[in-house]
């Protein structure tokens, strides 16, 4: 399951989509797997209790070994809260994608295609000089039909967008 989460302002212009392709989301909007996300943070939240809990019943440790299990828990929380982090934002002008560790801004006229092929872990964009960006935030491990879905949206935002961008005569 993806979250697409948009805030109440009014829509922006769209553009007709043509026969069988998905109706434009209203800008802003964000893709996110949000059942992954769900998973990680609250697995990751029990790991960190349960080793606090297990530290401070165990009456043959010393505060230092106390705090290893406590320190342990905090850094297994940490990594997967770091794993929790992929989104892909579009808005009027561009889109934002936020990976694992890193986040880039692009404009629309950027990014010339947007896939998923069976058996891709994620989207990627293929962008205008010449290399490709994952896009971790529609993402088809937990919840296929889904990302399937905000993977169209997005490729039809892009199509929209970037030919809005370029314009006649470009």
């Amino acid at each position: 399951m993806t979250d697409r989460t948009t805030p109440d302002a009014a829509p922006p212009e769209r553009v007709l989509p043509g026969p069988g392709a998905p109706e434009l989301p209203a800008l802003p909007v964000t893709f996110r797997p949000a059942l992954t996300r769900a998973v990680l943070l609250i697995g990751g939240g029990a790991l960190f209790v349960v080793l606090t809990v297990i530290a401070l019943l165990l009456p043959s440790v010393g505060p230092g070994e106390r705090l290893s299990f406590v320190l342990t828990g905090g850094m297994l929380f940490a990594a997967l809260v770091l794993l929790s982090r992929p989104k892909v934002v579009a808005d009027v002008t561009g889109v934002t994608v936020v990976n694992i560790v890193s986040s880039r801004r692009l404009d629309w006229a950027e990014i010339l295609h947007v896939t998923l092929r069976s058996g891709d872990p994620w989207v990627f964009l293929n962008l205008s000089d010449g290399t490709s960006l994952p896009a971790l935030g529609i993402q088809p491990g937990l919840a296929k039909r889904r990302a399937l879905t905000d993977a169209r949206a997005l490729r039809a935002l892009v199509d929209a967008h970037g030919a809005a961008d370029q314009g006649p005569g470009h």
